[in-house]
C-alpha cells in the first residue's frame, strides 16, 4: 500500500472513529450510574490505542507511513488544547468539580500554549530529549485528567459530579479528542528516539518535512 492509500485510509478511519463517537453520545452509551466506574468511557479511551498499538507494530507499512508524518505539525495540532478554558469556566458555574477541572484546565492550557514553540525549535534532533520530555509533559495531563475524572466520584463521593463529560458536546473530548491526541504524542515520540545524537554544536539536522 502506498503513503498516499494510507493517508487516505486514516483520514477515513479517523473520520468513520468521530462518527461512532458522535453517535455513541447521542445515544448516551457513555453515561453510567454514579456508583458504577464508567467502563464504557474506558473502553472508549482504550480501544483506539490498542488498535493503533497493533497495527503498528504488526504493519511495516503503516509504521512506515507514521514515521514520514511530520512531527511539527502532529506537535502543532495540540494547540487547540487552549480550549481547556472551557473546563475552567464549566467549574465557575458549578457544572465540573475542581478536582478535575482545575488541572485538566490549566495543564491543557499549558500544553496548547507551548505547542507553537516545540513545533518550530524543538521538533530536531538537536533537541530531541526536550521534544520527548514535552511530548511525555503532555501524555500526563491527558491520563491524569482521565484519572480524575474516572475517580472524582470516589474521591468527593458528595461533590460536583463529572457527569458533563459523558454527555455531548463534553463526551467527545474523552472518547474522541484525548485518545486521537495521545495517539500523536506516541507517534511523536516514535520519530523522536530515531532521530540520531547531536554529538557537536552547530545547527542540528531537520527531520523530513513531509506533509500529514
Amino acid at each position: 500500500m502506498t503513503t498516499a492509500k494510507y493517508g487516505k485510509l486514516t483520514a477515513g478511519l479517523i473520520v468513520a472513529w468521530f462518527i461512532v463517537s458522535l453517535t455513541t453520545s447521542a445515544l448516551h452509551v457513555f453515561q453510567t450510574d454514579p456508583s458504577r466506574p464508567p467502563l464504557p468511557l474506558g473502553l472508549a479511551v482504550v480501544i483506539p490505542i490498542g488498535l493503533f498499538l497493533i497495527w503498528f507494530a504488526a504493519s511495516k507499512g503503516f509504521r512506515q507511513f507514521v514515521s514520514n508524518l511530520n512531527p511539527r505539525t502532529l506537535t502543532l495540532v495540540h494547540s487547540w488544547r487552549l480550549a481547556g478554558f472551557a473546563f475552567l469556566a464549566l467549574y465557575s458555574y458549578g457544572i465540573l468539580p475542581g478536582l478535575l477541572a482545575l488541572p485538566a484546565g490549566w495543564g491543557d492550557i499549558a500544553i496548547g500554549a507551548s505547542a507553537p514553540f516545540v513545533a518550530m525549535l524543538l521538533a530536531n534532533p538537536g533537541h530531541r530529549r526536550s521534544f520527548i520530555f514535552w511530548q511525555v509533559l503532555g501524555i500526563l495531563d491527558l491520563v491524569l485528567a482521565m484519572t480524575l475524572g474516572t475517580s472524582a466520584r470516589l474521591i468527593e463521593p458528595h461533590g460536583i459530579t463529572t457527569s458533563a463529560m459523558l454527555v455531548l458536546p463534553m463526551s467527545l473530548i474523552p472518547t474522541f479528542a484525548v485518545t486521537l491526541l495521545l495517539i500523536l504524542h506516541i507517534i511523536c515520540i516514535a520519530q523522536a528516539q530515531r532521530w540520531p545524537e547531536q554529538r557537536y554544536a552547530g545547527v542540528p539536522k531537520q527531520v523530513p518535512s513531509s506533509a500529514v
